[in-house]
């Protein structure tokens, strides 16, 4: 082959040439050489048998991606696939066909392109893909402290100044290794949930190490052996940006040495990690050698089900799942939570009276409201065991200590009512007998009276003052007391001969994050879910339901609905208008992708716990009122809410029909046939309305449209196939003929038409028989404008797709018969002046229009040769008994040869095509 193009070359030029030529065989061939090892290699995967459902798919789609890349290259045949297999170009419509080549041909154009410009393609229309960054300890190299460790890793957004994840935790030995033995080569954690915003953060892996023994390290004296204390050692800190390129190129693990530095000033522990990543290096001291902490990252992608099919090594060593603080950015159904994050900020104490500073440990527990420690509720961070008492570190001879230390509460739920935190303060002397002095208190409840949960904000605590003999025995002595100033202000009217005073010099300041499924922060929304205990406040209660976030609107879900549905049964005529508001506002928010995944949950509501019988009567009402006030109304934002929701609200309205009717046996069957009647009649009406002169009615009109394929399934459970397909003829019906209503109006009914095609309804011969003659006069009415070529193609495509699958019925004839009459002479009309401006635009240059495309030409000789092979002999008798003269049978048969004589002369298809080639020969 290359010899051939050897031969001619002399000269200057062809030697050029020649290299030219030998170049491109030559990386054609390796690039061959690449690709059939891919093959070999992808085959081999699949007859290991070792791969998921989800893996064999993607592997099968990189195989005929390879293939037909191989194909277009050897210059041979692209082979049409479905699902990854050969098709059978006698059983699928031409249509079909096309579109099979159409996307080998795309799939091939991407798989050349840059990898993530594939990725990125899809990414608006799917649910985002979550991150998982998988953190392994692999040593603490040149330990030399002597003394036992806490390491605690967590991941820290440097331009937010804040933690972003729970700490993952790991205890060593004073000898280097795992305190327990059996985490031995298991010291490893997955940072879970990280979304794509997470991942363009000013993201850092922060690792700070926390000793466990004296006092001072290399100072025997401060203190005895046998009392141990927490100190801060080092922090190690590594940029993501750093690595982050690295990690999600490879499929396995990447070690990094991180160096660990230690602080110079305590006073600056707190903030040591920002100082690191600063460089501000006065601040604290490298380490004399480049050892430290070695970990290992690999980073995973995909929901946490998939991660832990493809990844079952790494859950077999017995990973901690280390989590956001706060909710992804999709909330998973079913993610049930309960936990309060707890930061120690800092405290402000008096010297008392002492030559020095103090050395400040603080004690924290979990109290009952029966006075009861709580058991194993506290977590340092995941690896290790909960805790019952918490024990901070202690900065040397510091009265303002701050420590910045977050703590999660993993509290049950049952317990979290009437449960508080104390906190106790005590002087760690470093005197021979290591006392612990306990010299004050302070405390918060985990709930307010209100019944919401302490806000996520910093809380300035109280400090009371106490000795070493209190006991706190008694919990109700300090309960009735203020814990900060805004309990102060509830309750000013405080006895001064309590047993514990204020220390007015000393203060607490803690903050506090809750991530809870199950408990709020929110005051209007307890006010709903306890609106029997304010009925008179139910209007303005169910007004504020739309200041709630939606975040605390998913968690509770299904007591929402069940209250809304609760206050319609008390007061119909009262509420009705608002509850319906209400549901309106819940179902629009289930379409926003951070709480899309909650469709399901609200779907299986309404089939297993939805008990409203009555309710389908006023939703049905309200849904009127708001169509039929469409022409009358100049702000439609509340109507064109409706329409977004109808798929849901005819859910409610046919499941709610269903429980009464099965309640009472079947009663008032026909007044609900004929408030569903009088609905459709209020929806023909808001379409037929003249929406040329306003914008704000083309927005609901557009609105209702895009809803309304979405509820055929629900009527089809009330009504005959036959009474729904009644239903949409009349309301396709009802749109205005005319195309020059808006191009975006245009569109916005096409689409709807196509979804109406694509739908269950339409699949039925009994449907198709009512709705094929509506769908195919606004077909006819655009291609007789040439207007959404487009989209009049792809639902053309659809049609001979579901006639070519029900050829073996016999309605098809009768359809077929219906199309050639309304779209044949057409469809040569638009072919013919697609052809002559495609030769136009070619003819001068200039650029061709998007409707002037081969896609585009290919789009509709695909439709024409579909309903050409449909036709049967009986078919074509028919088209040529209906010329009423001879001249326009000539027009008709002159129209017909100049598109045959078009598609010879012009090439539609690539020349590697030849399938289609073949059908258009």
């Amino acid at each position: 082959m290359i010899s051939a193009h050897l031969e001619g070359c002399t000269g200057a030029a062809g030697e050029e040439t020649c290299r030219t030529v030998v170049k491109h065989k030559v990386d054609l061939f390796y690039k061959l050489r690449h690709v059939m090892n891919e093959l070999i290699d992808l085959r081999r995967q699949l007859l290991s048998g070792h791969l998921t459902q989800d893996q064999v798919r993607e592997v099968k789609r990189h195989i005929t991606v390879r293939l037909d890349w191989g194909n277009e290259h050897l210059g041979l045949d692209l082979v049409p696939r479905k699902e990854f297999e050969m098709v059978d170009a006698d059983q699928i419509s031409v249509s079909d066909l096309y579109k099979m080549h159409l996307s080998s041909r795309h799939s091939v154009q991407q798989s050349t392109s840059q990898d993530g410009g594939r990725q990125r393609h899809g990414d608006s229309c799917r649910m985002p893909v979550p991150h998982h960054l998988f953190v392994n300890l692999k040593s603490f190299t040149y330990n030399t402290i002597g003394e036992d460790t806490d390491i605690f890793f967590s991941l820290y957004d440097l331009r937010e100044g804040k933690q972003i994840s729970e700490k993952f935790m790991v205890r060593l030995n004073k000898n280097g290794g795992p305190k327990n033995p059996e985490k031995v080569d298991r010291l490893c954690a997955l940072f879970t949930d990280l979304s794509n915003k997470d991942m363009k953060r000013d993201l850092y892996i922060v690792s700070q190490v926390i000793r466990t023994g004296r006092m001072l390290l290399n100072d025997s004296k401060k203190g005895p052996p046998h009392v141990q204390y927490r100190r801060p050692y080092g922090c190690a800190v590594l940029a993501m940006s750093d690595v982050l390129q690295t990690i999600s190129e490879l499929k396995e693990e990447k070690d990094f040495v991180l160096k660990v530095y230690t602080c110079n000033n305590e006073n600056e522990w707190y903030q040591i990690h920002e100082n690191i990543i600063r460089k501000s290096s006065t601040k604290y001291t490298a380490p004399s050698t480049n050892y430290g902490l070695i970990i290992s990252l690999q980073l995973l992608r995909g929901d946490m089900e998939q991660v832990r099919r493809e990844n079952p090594m790494i859950f077999n060593r017995g990973v901690a799942i280390t989590r956001k603080l706060g909710f992804p950015d999709v909330i998973m159904p079913g993610d049930i939570r309960n936990d309060l994050y707890l930061t120690l900020e800092r405290g402000d104490f008096e010297r008392g009276g002492k030559s020095v500073q103090k050395n400040i440990e603080v004690t924290m527990y979990v109290l009952y409201a029966d006075g009861e420690i709580l058991k194993e509720c506290i977590s340092l961070g995941s690896g290790e065991h909960n805790i019952s008492e918490y024990r901070s570190f202690v900065l040397y001879h510091n009265n303002s200590p701050r420590w910045s230390e977050v703590i999660k509460l993993p509290i049950p739920i049952d317990r979290f009512r009437g449960s508080h935190l104390r906190f106790e303060f005590r002087h760690c002397s470093t005197k021979d007998k290591g006392e612990k002095k306990l010299f004050g208190f302070a405390f918060t409840p985990l709930m307010r009276e209100d019944g919401t949960t302490l806000s996520d904000e910093s809380h300035e605590l109280y400090v009371y003052k106490c000795d070493e003999n209190t006991t706190f025995s008694n919990h109700a002595l300090y309960l009735g007391l203020p814990c900060c100033k805004d309990d102060f202000n509830g309750c000013p009217n405080i006895p001064s001969s309590l047993i514990f005073q204020r220390s007015t010099k000393e203060t607490l300041w803690i903050s506090t994050q809750l991530s809870s499924t199950k408990l709020t922060q929110n005051v209007d929304l307890l006010a709903l879910l306890k609106w029997k205990a304010h009925p008179d406040r139910v209007m303005d209660i169910l007004g504020r339901l739309r200041h709630v976030c939606g975040e605390e609107i998913v968690k509770f879900l299904q007591d929402i609905l069940d209250t809304l549905f609760s206050i319609l049964d008390d007061n119909t005529d009262k509420y009705g208008p608002l509850v319906f508001q209400s549901l309106v506002f819940i179902i629009n928010l289930l379409r926003d992708s951070k709480f899309y995944h909650f469709r399901p949950v609200m779907d299986t509501y309404i089939q297993k716990h939805f008990a409203g019988a009555l309710a389908y009567k006023e939703l049905i009402r309200c849904l009127k009122w708001y169509m039929d006030r469409s022409a009358e109304v100049v702000r439609q934002d509340h109507i064109q809410e409706a329409m977004r929701a109808l798929e849901y609200l005819f859910k409610f309205i046919v499941q709610s029909r269903i429980l009464y009717s099965r309640a009472t046996c079947g009663m008032e069957e026909d007044q609900f046939r004929a408030s569903i009647q009088e609905l459709f009649q209020s929806i023909r009406f808001v379409l037929s309305l003249d929406s040329r002169s306003s914008e704000t009615l083309i927005f609901t009109q557009a609105a209702l449209l895009n809803s309304f394929p979405a509820i055929f399934d629900e009527l089809l459970q009330m009504f005959t196939v036959q009474e729904v397909a009644e239903f949409v003829r009349g309301t396709l019906g009802s749109m205005p003929s005319t195309v020059h209503i808006g191009q975006s109006m245009d569109v916005v009914k096409l689409q709807s038409i196509a979804r109406t095609v694509d739908s269950r309804l339409f699949s039925f011969p009994e449907s198709r028989r009512i709705l094929l003659p509506v769908v195919l006069h606004h077909i006819h009415l655009h291609l007789r404008q040439q207007k959404e070529l487009l989209i009049c193609s792809g639902i053309l495509s659809s049609i001979f797709s579901i006639i070519k699958s029900s050829s073996l019925e016999s309605s098809v004839q009768e359809e077929v018969e219906m199309m050639v009459e309304s779209l044949l002479d057409v469809l040569l009309q638009t072919l013919l002046a697609i052809m002559s401006k495609s030769q136009s635009q070619e003819a001068v240059r200039g650029q061709r229009c998007p409707q002037c495309t081969a896609e585009i030409t290919g789009e509709y000789v695909s439709c024409l040769l579909s309903l050409l092979r449909q036709m049967s002999d009986i078919h074509f008798q028919h088209l040529m008994d209906n010329f009423q003269s001879k001249e326009e049978l000539k027009e008709f048969l002159l129209k017909i040869f100049c598109v045959f004589r078009n598609l010879m002369k012009l090439s539609i298809f690539p020349r590697d095509w030849n399938v289609m080639r073949l059908l258009t020969s």
